[in-house]
């Protein structure tokens, strides 16, 4: 019998991360590695493994993610939405229950897409608004 694949995408930054969660022993791989080798620091793991902890599905679920642009940070804010999102696709049937992944999910704050960017450079200054210093004489 064929595993029951869930698909989450999270973006964040400039970092786009596709999702794919399958049942099985808590595996996770980032663009074909680990994930503690993927990212260099322990805070960046824990960030992302939050949906699975606030849900208690740490070992439950094997997740693959394919991962692009932006830094560690970006990165790991995009793979958090998009377990998420994958959270909420395979709990879509307990929805309405005040048990649901959703309320927990929602609550924690992790089914909100973070929208800041960085801003664009504007002409005449040397980036966003850091102007040139200003000379009196």
């Amino acid at each position: 019998m064929e595993k029951k694949v869930y698909l989450g995408t999270g973006r964040r930054k400039s970092s786009v991360a596709q999702v794919k969660m399958t049942s099985g022993s808590g595996k996770i791989t980032v663009n074909g590695r680990d994930v503690r080798e993927f990212f260099p620091y322990e805070t960046n793991v824990m960030d992302l493994m939050q949906p699975l902890v606030a849900t208690n599905n740490e070992k439950t679920f094997d997740i693959e993610v394919k991962v692009n642009g932006g830094g560690f940070t970006g990165q790991t804010g995009a793979i958090r939405l998009g377990i998420t999102r994958a959270l909420l696709e395979y709990d879509k049937v307990n929805e309405a229950n005040e048990d649901s992944y959703r309320k927990i999910l929602k609550r924690a704050g992790f089914v909100t897409r973070d929208a800041r960017i960085k801003e664009r450079k504007k002409p005449g200054l040397k980036a966003a608004r850091r102007a040139p210093q200003f000379s009196k004489r």
